[in-house]
């Protein structure tokens, strides 16, 4: 393997499991050293060991500025250095306009754009003060491009997640500093159960060009593209992994 991140430390936030611990995964056979975050404690304890003594485990709330702060000082103090974030942490809950309620609108919102705001505040402020020429990689959805009945304050967080990375990309960019997004489809993790809750998974896989859902580590391959230096004249911009549905 050509070990594509040799040398790079990166901090994965939702990494206990799904999605951000196959990006951890394949991080570490690509040569990282990567710092699992979350706040499901013992599945992140139980995927860091799993992974090997390249993996550590951190908890945190990414709605929470003071426990950002503090994992960021933490990899810093015992790595050197920070030179991948991705915000991967979100959750999927439909808020329903007629019915949701100002509660379950703020909540998405809290957790999947004001966490993301706060990651890149307190890791770019490491990478800024040590001259890191890091990699910044927010994962947003298709949902950051089209609309969805039902999930008002999803579409809008990550709506949000998006516009925001051009910003932080264009404010970054003179510091060596690259920050993109990625919008997946319908990938085959937990939190499509909601979806089977809602009896809309089949209509909605119905939807796909390529006729199926995508399995997890074809976003993180996506993903680790943008860590890596081959990406390192892309910055600001969406990358889209999902199977043709918003073309």
């Amino acid at each position: 393997m050509s070990e594509r991140l040799a040398g790079k430390v990166a901090l994965i936030s939702g990494a206990a499991r799904g999605q951000g611990a196959v990006e951890a995964e394949l991080f570490i056979a690509e040569g990282a050293t990567v710092v699992l975050t979350d706040v499901r404690d013992d599945a992140g304890v139980a995927t860091a060991a799993r992974l090997g003594s390249n993996a550590t485990y951190h908890r945190l709330d990414v709605t929470n500025t003071e426990e950002w702060e503090l994992v960021a000082k933490t990899v810093v103090t015992e790595h050197g250095r920070i030179d991948v974030l991705v915000n991967n942490a979100g959750i999927f809950t439909p808020t329903p306009l007629l019915t949701a309620s100002e509660a379950d609108f703020r909540r998405i919102i809290d957790i999947n754009l004001v966490g993301v705001w706060l990651g890149m505040q307190a890791v770019a402020r490491h990478m800024v003060e040590r001259h890191t020429k890091g990699s910044i990689i927010n994962i947003s959805s298709i949902a950051g491009l089209t609309g969805a009945p039902l999930f008002g304050a999803y579409n809008a967080s990550k709506f949000a997640v998006r516009g925001m990375t051009k910003s932080a990309a264009r404010e970054l960019a003179p510091h060596g500093i690259r920050v993109n997004s990625v919008h997946p489809g319908i990938i085959a993790t937990d939190m499509l159960d909601l979806l089977d809750e809602l009896g809309v998974r089949e209509a909605v896989d119905a939807r796909i060009p390529l006729g199926r859902e995508a399995q997890a580590i074809e976003v993180a391959r996506l993903v680790l593209y943008l860590a890596s230096d081959e990406s390192s004249y892309s910055t600001g911009s969406e990358f889209i992994v999902d199977g043709g549905m918003t073309a």
